[in-house]
């Protein structure tokens, strides 16, 4: 006699259902559910109690499907339908998917299929009321895979209601098994259009259509850094951003300190956020209307709700991580109920991008020759920009698009430039040199594709379907940091790419220099120790733009224009300093976060007085100088009473980013510090602003830079906590060359014997007191021989331009290995 286990009944019964509840599944059932419905009940049952809300449902099964198929004699059909299919042929894979659709749309549910789906809709109506509103989507058996996303592939129907109304979204979804992006899709990553099963998942809708919705990664998307977690969010349900209809508000958490209890919200973007879809009391499920222009000027999501949302994005990770055995980011769609202001997650599936690449090679794109210093020097300006995708350079004659019954026109190797792409533009996509949309973030359907495509794409543009024209010559450029960049014409560049498996590791620490706050999670996969240089003043100037003295004394603002032009800027501050401390802490937590737990110096801001003057406002609180070289800069201002109210924006701006942040990594550095004493007042007023020097392990490091630093090294090492030499003002004024004369340019030159022995006196009071001495300047980022100097010398750290850092590090090595 055989006996039966209970445990294998169960299975049977499971592979042989028609219906299944999502808390009966887990992810090891996609073959009986498909991807999306094993992930939904994964997390109901797991997460769940974890404090992760997820909305309930049932999913048709792989059974279903096929039995609906096999007992209408379809598969022959179908077969018989694909055996001369051509998806490079447009015209033949239009052709092929809509007969297949047809084929399945007018073949009736077998009446048991009709009778478990109704059902299973009717105990959900028992649990919340009739008539329950449900989102019906569409799961392929292959789908969600950790090599293929097939994102978009198949349908999904929102705000359906009613036992008809489900089963006929429900045909629908298995009809979309065969859409043309689905067909061109299974084609390339080579699955068998038969072996898969189409399931059906039927889920309570969340009202986000009366609050917000959106898209979150727990990794970053261009960069691949796995610390950070991306969060996308629009107002209304959330196909508007996952198709790219709307440029939403984005944000971005480090995920290390979130863990341990901080607040670390690293960047908050305002997007556009021009519509939102909602309920439909009409004859269609859902509308596009126009958002009030109160609700665009502000953010979707309060930090309460993005720390909420970023803490599930670490939670789910971290289980799919540890299901998998291997280190699992995610792609996580969530939405707000309008009514009961609570946050859901409503789907979660494995990211197919970043966690595909290998980190054996560094490939970086760099604009070369007169385009590089025609950018640099701001001379070369874009026709378009956009938020980049891919970090990549690419060119080609544009082929603008607005119809997607047009692309059979698309020819290989052009821009693809259009208003939007979604899955129906994908059999063109993949030719494409580069994609250019006038809507989208980063999370919309053109990132995601073109990711995975490794194409180089330029999303939410806002005008490059007026500004680009059919056959015109572009370069896309979206190697210059977080915006991408459309220029006129075939501009030259270069792809450098640098094995990393076998780069020496040199005792001198290799630190970097680091500007913009937008390169630094792609800079720090070079290589590095940390940041040996952060500049305040990038920040200041490029997102800020605003004299702080301007912002704490707004009323006194005396330019009509200038202050209106602030009062739009800061349009989402009732104190308007709040947005310099926060724009700064944004900027400064950005870098100390993508290089954490390394040490990442800050040098506090350094403007010359003429510098000041040219930010808004700033004409009315800076003096006129005659040498502002050597006038009231860097340390002098900070206790000054003409500064020191802005001093304090800056300390409160670091405070929060060690405090709140938990980025305890960062230290203070003080530019153009004159004497010992200066040193011990500035100190005083950081302590003044909680910065109290040795709490909390706060360093505060001083810039090397006046002869007078040199020379009285050993008082200042009774000050500060460490030593870093800048080489251009050092040079300056040892040598006495205005570093800005093109006249004496000719005598300006960090390897004079003069500095150098100055070099050499600094780094050896400096051991002889215990302190920490590295360089931030750039010598040694322009001759070897200079970097060579320095390892001679003892120097514990040379901190080099991003571009230098790995042809250095070698030099420094043979060095190190001579001596």
């Amino acid at each position: 006699m055989v006996t039966v286990s209970q445990n294998t009944l169960a299975q049977f019964s499971q592979e042989r259902s028609l219906i299944l509840w999502f808390d009966e599944v887990g992810i090891a059932d996609i073959p009986l559910v498909g991807g999306k419905n094993a992930s939904l009940g994964e997390m109901i049952q797991q997460l769940t109690p974890q404090g992760v809300k997820v909305p309930t449902g049932f999913a048709t099964t792989a059974y279903a499907y096929r039995y609906f198929i096999q007992s209408a004699g379809l598969e022959a059909k179908l077969q018989e339908l694909f055996r001369d299919l051509d998806v490079e042929d447009i015209k033949n894979l239009r052709l092929r998917g809509k007969k297949a659709r047809s084929l399945l749309i007018h073949t009736p549910f077998p009446v048991e299929l009709r009778e478990a789906i109704a059902t299973a809709y009717e105990s959900l109506c028992e649990k919340y009321n009739a008539d329950t509103d449900v989102a019906v989507r569409s799961s392929a058996t292959a789908e969600d895979l950790p090599d293929a996303s097939f994102a978009g592939q198949q349908e999904t129907y929102l705000n359906v209601v009613g036992v008809e109304g489900v089963l006929a979204a429900c045909h629908k979804c298995f009809a979309s098994l065969f859409t043309d992006r689905a067909i061109s899709y299974r084609h390339t990553k080579k699955f068998d259009h038969l072996s898969i099963a189409l399931t059906v998942g039927v889920q309570k809708m969340v009202r986000s259509d009366l609050a917000t919705s959106g898209v979150m990664f727990s990794i970053d998307t261009e960069t691949g850094f796995k610390d950070a977690a991306l969060i996308t969010a629009a107002y209304g349900l959330g196909e508007n951003v996952v198709q790219g209809s709307v440029n939403p508000d984005e944000y971005c958490v480090f995920k290390p300190t979130l863990k341990t209890g901080f607040r670390p919200i690293i960047d908050k973007k305002l997007g556009s956020k021009e519509l939102k879809m909602i309920y439909d009391d009409g004859s269609k499920f859902t509308k596009n209307v126009t958002v009030s222009t109160a609700d665009k000027g502000k953010f979707a999501l309060s930090d309460d709700e993005i720390l909420q949302l970023a803490h599930w994005a670490c939670l789910i990770e971290d289980h799919y991580s540890q299901v998998h055995g291997i280190y699992t980011p995610m792609d996580i769609e969530w939405a707000k109920d309008g009514i009961t202001n609570q946050l859901f997650v409503v789907q979660a599936r494995p990211e197919t991008v970043q966690s595909q690449r290998t980190g054996n090679l560094l490939r970086s794109y760099r604009l070369v020759g007169k385009a590089e210093e025609q950018t640099k020097n701001v001379s070369l300006q874009p026709l378009t920009t956009g938020r980049a995708v891919g970090e990549a350079i690419s060119q080609g004659k544009v082929h603008l698009i607005l119809d997607v019954h047009k692309i059979e026109q698309f020819q290989a190797g052009d821009v693809l430039v259009t208003e939007r792409t979604d899955p129906d533009w994908e059999p063109i996509m993949k030719r494409a040199s580069a994609i250019v949309t006038n809507a989208g973030g980063r999370t919309c359907h053109a990132a995601i594709i073109a990711r995975e495509l490794g194409v180089p794409a330029i999303v939410g543009c806002g005008n490059a379907t007026d500004v680009l024209k059919t056959g015109q010559e572009v370069t896309i450029s979206c190697a210059e940091g977080e915006e991408g960049k459309v220029y006129a014409g075939l501009l030259p560049f270069e792809v450098q790419e640098v094995p990393l498996e076998n780069l020496p590791r040199t005792r001198t620490q290799i630190l970097m220099n680091v500007g913009n706050p937008q390169e630094a999670l792609s800079l720090s996969a070079i290589p590095n120790d940390g940041v040996g240089l952060a500049r305040t003043e990038f920040i200041i100037a490029n997102q800020i733009q605003i004299h702080p003295m301007a912002l704490i004394h707004f009323d006194e603002v005396k330019d009509e224009f200038v202050k209106a032009k602030i009062a739009k800027i800061t349009a989402l501050y009732a104190e308007k300093s709040q947005y310099f401390v926060d724009k700064l802490a944004q900027g400064i937590g950005r870098i100390a976060a993508a290089f954490y737990p390394k040490s990442v110096t800050v040098r506090m801001s350094d403007f010359k007085s003429n510098e000041y003057a040219n930010l808004l406002g700033g004409q009315q609180f800076e003096p006129d100088e005659e040498n502002p070289m050597l006038g009231w800069r860097g340390a002098a201002r900070y206790y000054d009473e003409g500064y020191r109210e802005a001093f304090a924006l800056e300390c409160e701006a670091i405070k929060r980013v060690r405090e709140e942040m938990g980025l305890t990594n960062v230290i203070p550095m003080i530019p153009f510090c004159r004497t010992p004493d200066e040193g011990r007042l500035v100190l005083a007023e950081m302590a003044k602003n909680g910065l109290q020097q040795g709490v909390n392990n706060l360093q505060v490091y001083v810039m090397c830079e006046l002869p007078s630093n040199v020379i009285m090294a050993e008082e200042f090492a009774d000050v500060f906590d460490g030593f870093s030499i800048g080489s251009n003002d050092l040079t300056q004024l040892t040598l006495g060359v205005d570093r800005d004369s093109a006249l004496v340019a000719r005598l300006f030159d960090e390897r004079s014997p003069a500095v150098k022995q100055m070099v050499k006196m600094v780094i050896q009071t400096a051991k002889k007191h215990n302190r920490k001495i590295g360089i931030c300047g750039q010598a040694p980022s322009d001759y070897p021989e200079f970097a060579q100097f320095l390892v001679e010398e003892g120097i514990d750290s040379i901190s080099l331009n991003p571009d230098s850092v790995l042809k250095t590090m070698l030099e420094i090595a043979k060095v190190e290995q001579q001596a």
